[in-house]
């Protein structure tokens, strides 16, 4: 049997939708939260592009989280049953990721008066957009973000939700029902119900 070890820091962010994937397929894996301050200096260097996730199994090294994601949801039977499916759901994945990247262009702005700029826009247009739109194609897939049922897309979403409001600096599915919807029906999901319940507590 496979082993998988999944490098990553000590939060969720980019890393939970992998370890949700690996829960769900009930695929052994080892969790290895390194800390940023201590060692990611050391680690840095190691890496194939210089950045985690990394997902080692087997003496293969796989990067980029998003290739190790779609890995995984093949493994796992998260996809569609046609290359059409499969689209609809990558598209899915690509608006949240859409949205994660404007949200990430203003948490990590240097420039003090250039951040304070960027937040105003995204409270004002950004967010509000970005969550009306991903919260009507939830209510038109019945609580999920494709084809009606439960595919990968709901566990990027539900992995990355965190980290998104942290971003946004608001519970980004307060006012959002089916948003919230779609995070109930992933976190209640044999495999990845029983990881949220035993997870630990990132540091930051």
């Amino acid at each position: 049997m496979t082993k998988y070890t999944l490098t990553y820091f000590d939060v969720e962010a980019l890393g939970e939708p992998i370890r949700m994937l690996l829960s769900y397929g009930n695929l052994d894996f080892t969790d290895n939260r390194i800390d940023f301050e201590k060692d990611w200096a050391k680690f840095k260097a190691a890496m194939p592009m210089g950045q985690v996730p990394i997902l080692e199994a087997d003496g293969k090294i796989m990067y980029q989280s998003l290739a190790i994601s779609r890995y995984l949801a093949r493994l796992v039977g998260l996809y569609g049953e046609n290359p059409l499916e499969d689209y609809e759901v990558d598209n899915a994945v690509d608006n949240i990721n859409d949205f994660r990247a404007k949200l990430a262009g203003a948490q990590y702005e240097q420039n003090a008066v250039a951040k304070e700029e960027k937040f105003k826009l995204l409270k004002a247009e950004t967010i509000p957009y970005f969550l009306e739109k991903l919260d009507a194609i939830a209510a038109e897939n019945d609580g999920h973000f494709a084809l009606k049922k439960f595919t990968w897309a709901d566990v990027y979403f539900t992995g990355m939700s965190n980290y998104l409001s942290v971003m946004a600096q608001e519970d980004i599915t307060a006012n959002y029902p089916n948003l919230k919807k779609v995070i109930e029906n992933t976190v209640a999901t044999p495999g990845i119900k029983e990881w949220v319940e035993k997870r630990p507590k990132p540091k930051v």
